[in-house]
C-alpha cells in the first residue's frame, strides 16, 4: 500500500490524478519520477474531457511499462498486456462503478454549470482522491497477483 499513500499524496499536493499514480510506481520500473509526471500531465480529468479517470490511464501506464511490447512481433507480450489491461479495469469498474471521469463525479466537467457544481461541492477534492487510491490500491495488488503467477 505504500504506493497507494504515495499517490494521494502527490494528488494532494497539486498533481493530478494520472501524474499521482503513474508517478509513483515509476521509480520500481526504471522511470524517474520527475518524467513519469510529464508524461502522464495531459491525462488528468479523463484527458481535460471527463472521459477515462486519470488514476485508471495512470494505472495503465504503470501496466505498460512493466509489460507492454516494444515491438510489433511480440504478440505474447502485446496479448499478456491486454489481457492484465482488461483485468485491472473490470476490477476498478467493479469497485467504482465506472471508468470515466464524467460517471465517477456524477457530473460533466465540459458543461460549464456542472463544472461549476463540482467545485462548489468540493468534489475534486473529495471523489477524486479516493479514485486515485483506489486504482493504486487495486495496481497493486494485481502486480502482486501478476507476479506471483509468473514465479509459478
Amino acid at each position: 500500500m505504500d504506493n497507494a499513500k504515495k499517490a494521494v499524496a502527490a494528488f494532494s499536493q497539486g498533481l493530478n490524478c494520472a501524474q499521482s499514480v503513474f508517478s509513483s510506481f515509476s521509480n520500481d520500473l526504471g522511470v524517474d519520477e520527475k518524467t513519469a509526471k510529464k508524461i502522464a500531465g495531459s491525462f488528468g480529468s479523463g484527458m481535460r474531457y471527463g472521459e477515462v479517470c486519470g488514476a485508471v490511464t495512470g494505472a495503465l501506464m504503470v501496466i505498460g511499462l512493466k509489460y507492454g511490447a516494444s515491438t510489433a512481433e511480440d504478440v505474447e507480450a502485446k496479448a499478456d498486456t491486454n489481457e492484465k489491461t482488461v483485468e485491472f479495469l473490470d476490477a476498478f469498474k467493479a469497485e467504482n462503478g465506472s471508468i470515466l471521469c464524467r460517471d465517477l463525479l456524477g457530473y460533466d466537467i465540459l458543461k460549464e454549470h456542472e463544472l461549476a457544481i463540482i467545485k462548489e461541492k468540493g468534489l475534486f477534492k473529495t471523489i477524486c482522491p479516493k479514485m486515485v487510491e483506489s486504482a493504486s490500491v487495486i495496481l497493486e495488488k494485481k502486480l502482486g497477483e501478476w507476479e506471483a503467477d509468473e514465479r509459478k
